[in-house]
């Protein structure tokens, strides 16, 4: 099967990948009245890339001792912590935001509690909030990317340190810095490229003149004074922001090159710091986890008596996000097979496949806003556009989970399908589903979740009759109507994180 020609199903989802970005990018290039930056516009860019710089900043030095204590600590719940720390990733945004208002607004519970210690209580809002909610996203991201990189190093290591007595100062210079050099830097710039294009935190927290990121111009030049030129040129900016920090990553993401050990799960030996591995580790849940326990208490009791309009808007939700998941699966399935296959032309396929990094939902929303305006009303497509774009934004990520596996199939049963001229759709539902199956679920239930989350393509097109479950929790947080927001948000919590729950047991079951 390998040096086959590329299937012509590759090539046009590859070329539909780059019409869809590419021409997105050339029409707000074309749109754009000048490229002249006024002082509202300069303040925006210098807000966002400061911003992502310092939410980028923040989240890579605090997962360094929450990684490293998660690393030399074996407890019982261990696992359960660890998995924990993805909850952040799957918690719908404007869920989180309303969970930490509950937590640290003008009457959330860290507030009272300085308040009654007579300590000065900080306003959420502005650049502070916005770093905080950054840094509750990317914490845990930042922190598995580490974690990963310190059980990549050999035990052995370890255990060769500990029988030269070497202290806890070198073996920290000689193992574990050396890991961070090379692991760090590429999680720093992967957070900074998801801080540029936070659209809902900036919405939540930021706003006002000097708060103001390009996301949030974007949608006020197109929602408020439908100015096309400046929405396309700011809209030319955040592509170009994005697409140099894509770049960026691609250069600093490298092995640590430690060699092979033995893959023994052996404890690391770490006989001080015992109260503060611990300290740490509380510290850090607390703070994941307390905005997801507060959404969980207030939304709890009106649960059942939300109106009929915002279940309406969950059963719109589930339906775009399941269209959406399952049309990325199958675009990234399509796609790693035919990479997988070493044909002619697969490094062209796997630069189109991650080509959506380089732009933002919102962005991307914008460049097809402008394709439709001249033609028809963009909102009467709102629902498929926003189908479009999450699968689109949720490509990459499930590209790179089915990659290494679809290799490993290739390379152990493309003999013997060839052999057993087993080849189309026999070959997809013996072979590969099987064989795919736990990288599949798993990557359709981030999909669907993102995507039942997303308020950033929607808030361009929807209006009050095809509004999504965020978008309502959105519209009645900003009408002060709290109790039903929370109500809400409990009800995409819990569909979120159904959809991801679904969707990864079918996979785990089907597996072999």
């Amino acid at each position: 099967m390998a040096n086959r020609p590329l299937p012509l199903a590759a090539w046009l989802l590859a070329a539909t990948l780059v019409a869809l970005i590419l021409g997105s990018a050339l029409t707000l290039a074309v749109r754009a009245d000048h490229f002249t930056l006024r002082p509202a516009e300069w303040s925006a860019l210098r807000f966002t890339v400061i911003q992502a710089a310092c939410s980028a900043a923040l989240s890579g030095l605090l997962a360094i001792p929450l990684a490293r204590a998660l690393a030399r600590r074996h407890f019982p719940g261990r696992g359960l912590a660890i998995t924990l720390l993805g909850a952040p990733f799957l918690l719908p945004v404007v869920v989180a935001v309303l969970g930490i208002l509950s937590v640290y607004g003008k009457t959330g519970i860290a507030t009272l509690a300085m308040t009654a210690l007579h300590l000065p209580a900080p306003s959420i809002f502005g650049l502070q909030g916005v770093l905080l909610t950054n840094v509750f996203f990317n914490l845990p991201l930042c922190t598995r990317i580490l974690l990963n990189g310190w059980q990549a190093i050999p035990t052995e290591r370890f255990r060769l340190a500990e029988t030269l007595a070497l202290p806890p100062s070198a073996r920290f210079r000689h193992l574990e810095l050396h890991m961070l050099r090379e692991t760090l830097p590429g999680a720093v710039v992967t957070v900074f490229l998801l801080c540029l294009t936070s659209f809902v935190v900036a919405l939540t927290f930021g706003g006002g003149p000097r708060a103001t990121t390009l996301e949030l111009a974007i949608y006020q030049a197109l929602r408020f004074d439908f100015d096309l030129g400046r929405a396309a040129l700011l809209a030319c900016l955040q592509f170009a922001l994005c697409a140099l920090t894509v770049t960026l990553a691609a250069r600093l993401i490298r092995p640590a090159g430690f060699g092979t050990g033995l893959d023994r799960a052996l404890p690391i030996a770490a006989p001080n710091g015992m109260i503060q591995d611990t300290a740490v580790i509380t510290l850090a849940l607390t703070f994941l986890l307390l905005p997801l326990a507060m959404v969980i208490r207030d939304g709890a009791a009106g649960l059942i008596t939300l109106p009929s309009p915002i279940w309406q808007a969950a059963l719109r939700s589930v339906l775009m996000a399941l269209t959406s998941a399952l049309l990325a699966t199958t675009a990234a399935l399509t796609l790693t097979v035919a990479v997988a296959a070493h044909a002619k032309g697969s490094s062209l396929i796997e630069a189109a496949a991650m080509l959506p990094m380089a732009a933002s939902g919102l962005v991307l929303g914008t460049g097809i806003f402008l394709i439709l305006q001249p033609f028809t009303q963009p909102q009467t497509l709102a629902l498929p556009i926003t189908i479009l774009v999450n699968a689109a934004m949720a490509l990459p990520i499930l590209y790179r989970l089915l990659l290494p596996e679809t290799r490993a199939l290739q390379r152990d049963y493309a003999r013997l399908s060839t052999t057993l001229n087993l080849h189309g759709l026999p070959l997809l539902r013996h072979v590969t589903l099987p064989r795919l199956a736990r990288p599949l679920g798993l990557g359709t239930g981030i999909a669907a979740a993102l995507s039942m989350g997303d308020l950033g393509v929607v808030a361009l097109f929807a209006g009050s009759d095809n509004a999504t479950l965020p978008l309502m929790i959105s519209r009645l947080s900003g009408a002060y109507r709290l109790q039903q927001a929370a109500s809400a948000s409990l009800l995409l919590v819990a569909l979120s994180f159904s959809l991801f729950a679904l969707f990864d047991r079918i996979g785990r079951h089907a597996a072999p």
